[in-house]
């Protein structure tokens, strides 16, 4: 092929995506060595090798999207959402899904774990980026362009909430808001849809004994510190006690048992601790240029499917990044929300791996069309050929 006709991706983003997850291996091991060591009589490394498999799975999954292209998943949209839908009905079924801590999030495929909700995530934006690119010239209808999503969401939701998965749920919602709103539907059928859920919400909260502990040691964690605030608790301690310049690598105290979680939910408090305001500073600008670029290509697809595939990509981690980190702070009630490539957790590195494949993929521009930033590719057989999809 010739050179006018090669195209590139864009480099920022992969490069903040590369380092993200190099942290995130350092960190799982750094969080969790001590655990691991106790839970399998010796071995240090345990979450570290499992976090490493994900990863080369997730870092083959991204480079599949990338050379596939994301124009061949609108044709996948619906069957895609109809496997996400069957995934998270049967872990509801006991002896298919495993239940850990109360809750019925994950099924065993072979020897691994998987967990259904952040597979449905990623389906869930690829089906609103395809059904809002069809439908773009009647998204101010109600019947069309906001109820069926409205009712969609309402399924997935009930299937999260059984698991039961408020963060999940919540995400599937608030990403679903975001792109409806960037696709035009009417202010006053979000905000109304806001306003009656309101009610729902406060329901799900105070029904629930375990929520409604987490709303209070939210508002007060000191005051149950030994109980429903102990954990934000020790996270506060434990970010608190970085300073400028950290601990060490290593040298964390609130892993030693301590902390529950400190190597999944809560890793962030960990980073904190042992490389201090400069660590968190350092996650926290590469998550701003994934977020950043995220919204350059959603602006500068050739398509509405691309943009709208990149918009809500791109929401989906800003979600998961801000919610988590806010909770470690104490900003937020405890949602049991992954940090986007770096806690651990096998589906949520793959899924956000496999995102980050897509995302690049609607970065490809032709490289005379080029800013500084891209990196140039050779596109695959596919990705050469590919048409727009008809939406």
């Amino acid at each position: 092929m010739s050179e006018g006709k090669s195209t590139t991706f864009d480099g920022w983003l992969l490069g903040a995506v590369l380092m993200l997850s190099a942290i995130g291996l350092i960190m799982v091991y750094s969080s969790s060595a001590i655990l691991a060591h106790e839970r399998t009589a010796g071995d240090s490394f345990y979450f570290l090798k499992k976090q490493v498999l994900a990863a080369g799975f997730g870092w083959l999954a991204l480079v599949l999207c990338l050379r596939l292209g994301y124009r061949k998943l609108a044709r996948l949209a619906y069957p895609l959402l109809l496997l996400a839908i069957a995934f998270m009905v049967l872990v509801l079924i006991p002896g298919i899904g495993v239940k850990v801590g109360g809750a019925y999030r994950w099924m065993r495929l072979g020897g691994f774990s998987f967990q259904p909700s952040e597979f449905a995530k990623l389906v869930w934006v690829i089906y609103l980026a395809y059904s809002l690119a069809k439908k773009r010239e009647k998204m101010r209808s109600f019947s069309i362009g906001f109820l069926p999503h409205l009712l969609i969401s309402g399924l997935l939701v009930g299937l999260c909430m059984l698991e039961p998965d408020f963060g999940s749920s919540v995400a599937l919602l608030f990403v679903m808001f975001v792109m409806l709103f960037a696709a035009g539907a009417k202010l006053s059928y979000l905000v109304g849809s806001v306003l009656l859920a309101i009610p729902f919400a406060y329901h799900a909260i105070t029904s629930s004994p375990y929520r409604y502990q987490r709303m209070m040691s939210f508002l007060d964690p000191w005051a149950n510190r030994q109980g429903a605030g102990y954990q934000v608790a020790e996270s506060l301690m434990s970010i608190g006690s970085g300073g400028l310049w950290g601990l060490g690598l290593g040298e964390g105290r609130q892993k030693l048992f301590f902390l529950p979680e400190a190597h999944s939910d809560f890793v962030f408090a960990i980073l904190g601790e042992e490389l201090g305001l400069l660590g968190v500073t350092l996650v926290v600008v590469l998550y701003a240029i994934v977020i950043w670029r995220g919204i350059h290509i959603a602006l500068r697809a050739s398509e509405p499917f691309g943009c709208y595939l990149a918009l809500g990509i791109t929401t989906l981690f800003a979600f998961h990044a801000v919610v988590n980190m806010s909770v470690v702070l104490g900003l937020l009630p405890t949602k049991g929300l992954t940090l986007p490539f770096i806690s651990y957790g096998g589906s949520s590195l793959l899924v956000c791996l496999a995102a980050t494949g897509l995302l690049l993929s609607v970065s490809v521009i032709p490289r005379k069309q080029t800013q500084r930033g891209g990196v140039e590719i050779r596109p695959s057989k596919h990705s050469a050929q590919a048409v727009e999809a008809p939406l």
